[in-house]
């Protein structure tokens, strides 16, 4: 489990970084972005060991119907972290879309989930995002929301969406976790 919390300290460092000491992280030029970048994935990677090595330690049950909600809050989430990179005229609607995504993504995991690795995995990327946001308001209260767009971006970010959506659901079942009861 130690691996595990590095890892998302690893994360958390990374990303809070430029929020929180925007000049140091400004004096490092470019190579602060690469510092940042090496942390995420040095974190990730130890996420990814930690809890996979974890022991399924019970919590709690999640609910019966958990299973359905997750697959219908991870279509929600793909399409929100790939709203923040189309060029649909939704991107207007909402400030922090990728954020938003991966706060329904932990969500959603949050219902199937009920193993400590799990909650502490999930549970932190459920706060992360609350926290990036709250920081960069508060940095930046005024928003200007991106114009333009078109029904075409809209199409696109639909069919690109649930194509990754059908990507994970097949890596999940290649992992072997089937998001899909009875399939």
């Amino acid at each position: 489990m130690s691996w595990l919390v590095l890892g998302i300290a690893l994360w958390w460092a990374g990303h809070l970084f430029k929020r929180v000491a925007p000049d140091l992280r400004a004096s490092l030029g470019a190579r602060g972005r690469g510092i940042a970048a090496a942390v995420i994935l040095a974190g990730l990677v130890l996420m990814v060991i930690g809890y996979r090595a974890a022991p399924f330690e019970p919590v709690m049950t999640p609910p019966a119907w958990g299973i359905h909600a997750n697959n219908l809050l991870m279509l929600l989430a793909v399409f929100l972290v790939g709203l923040g990179h189309s060029k649909s005229p939704l991107r207007r609607h909402i400030r922090h879309p990728m954020l938003t995504g991966v706060f329904v993504w932990a969500t959603a995991h949050l219902l199937v989930n009920g193993d400590l690795a799990s909650l502490v995995l999930f549970g932190s990327f459920l706060a992360w995002p609350v926290v990036e946001i709250l920081l960069i308001n508060a940095r930046e209260p005024q928003w200007t929301p991106p114009q333009g767009g078109s029904a075409t971006g809209t199409l696109r970010l639909v069919v690109i969406s649930l194509v990754a959506y059908a990507a994970i659901a097949a890596v999940h079942m290649w992992l072997g976790h089937n998001p899909f009861p009875g399939a």
